[in-house]
């Protein structure tokens, strides 16, 4: 399934961000990268949940921007918020919306 990003306003993004205070990460990537399989988790993640917090523990600095601007060309999310190791992404179900946008 094609998904195209949603660019998001700024009140969404501030939405996104305190539901996803309390997000565990649902996707942990670590020193071998990514790999198809990881996309394939983060795709269902976002399908299911359509809000994800995933932890990128690889490398330094450039290499997890590397991986996560891999990861949103790949997925079609949209990069809700960066801090540090930890990435917020979005993307909405268009069969079964669960996240009220404002």
């Amino acid at each position: 399934m094609e998904y195209l990003p949603v660019p998001l306003s700024k009140p969404q993004i501030k939405h996104l961000r305190s539901l996803a205070h309390k997000l565990k990460p649902v996707v942990m990537i670590g020193q071998h990268g990514l790999r198809d399989s990881v996309l394939e988790e983060i795709g269902i993640a976002l399908d299911f949940h359509e809000l994800v917090k995933i932890k990128v523990s690889a490398g330094d600095r450039e290499d997890r921007d590397r991986i996560i601007n891999g990861i949103v060309e790949h997925t079609g999310a949209e990069k809700v918020q960066r801090i540090g190791n930890m990435v917020i992404l979005f993307r909405r179900n268009p069969k079964k919306p669960k996240i009220v946008l404002p």
